[in-house]
């Protein structure tokens, strides 16, 4: 299984001058608490961070007093704080990518009773950042904004390395060999086919989770980060069936997205 606790690899920030220790120590902190680990304590979050616990105890009630954590005094442990939600909601209702998309991911979720992401990629892992959901079946997976999916696996992931920069994607790749050393070779291979799939056809498909068929495309668009939309069923159909159905409503899908953002942008200043 993919182990949502294991850090990824950080970047060396204690070589740039310009970064505040503290500050990307602390954003560390903030990081260890995922869905399943509501409460953790000073010897958890030493072991998901790699900071020592002296460290994290004195950057977590730091936290506590600026009112990003809470401290459960009788369990010796912290956990999120409202504040922090506030954060996704300001970043959700202040997007322009997502105010401009959003209409059309719901256009064709309600069209095609399909189910309709956006996702951005963090580290090895990928981040919805809008997800539609309009079940065909009654399924028991439910997406929303904010989860994550593992990027190896995924097909919004694979179509991500597919267009993730040279030096990116072969420290990612490497990740995922350390971590899944005895399905590194099948895992391995299906990267390969999904980013032959996006230079080919535009799009990848995976279907890493039973009877969930996903198509995934990403938007790269100058000066902006990449993006990526996935469509998805619960379905019987075979991988081949699903993807001759919604590989060209995804690309249609990316493309009306590109035009709509560029439409959005504004005209280029000509200094006198």
């Amino acid at each position: 299984m993919h182990a949502p606790a294991d850090p990824a690899p950080r970047r060396q920030h204690h070589e740039d001058p310009l970064l505040n220790r503290s500050l990307v120590r602390g954003i560390e902190i903030l990081r260890a608490f995922r869905p399943g680990a509501d409460l953790l304590g000073n010897g958890e979050i030493a072991e998901r961070t790699g900071l020592s616990r002296a460290t994290v105890s004195r950057l977590a009630q730091t936290l506590v007093e600026t009112g990003l954590l809470e401290h459960d005094r009788s369990r010796r442990a912290y956990r999120l704080a409202a504040p922090v939600l506030s954060l996704g909601h300001a970043m959700r209702s202040g997007s322009p990518v997502l105010n401009a998309v959003a209409p059309l991911m719901r256009a064709l979720a309600e069209k095609m009773r399909i189910n309709v992401g956006l996702a951005a990629p963090d580290r090895d892992e990928m981040v919805y950042l809008e997800s539609v959901r309009y079940n065909r079946k009654v399924a028991l997976r439910n997406v929303v904004a904010g989860q994550r999916v593992p990027m190896e696996l995924t097909s919004l992931g694979r179509a991500y390395l597919a267009v993730a920069p040279q030096e990116e994607r072969r420290a990612l790749l490497a990740r995922f060999k350390a971590g899944r050393c005895s399905e590194w070779g099948r895992i391995r291979d299906e990267i390969k086919a999904a980013i032959s799939s996006v230079e080919q056809r535009g799009y990848c498909v995976a279907s890493w989770q039973p009877e969930v068929v996903a198509i995934a495309a990403p938007l790269v668009m100058a000066q902006r980060p990449i993006y990526v939309f996935n469509v998805s069923v619960t379905t019987a159909a075979s991988i081949q069936e699903t993807e001759a159905e919604l590989g060209g409503p995804l690309l249609a899908l990316r493309d009306r997205a590109r035009a709509v953002l560029l439409a959005a942008e504004p005209p280029p200043s000509h200094a006198g």
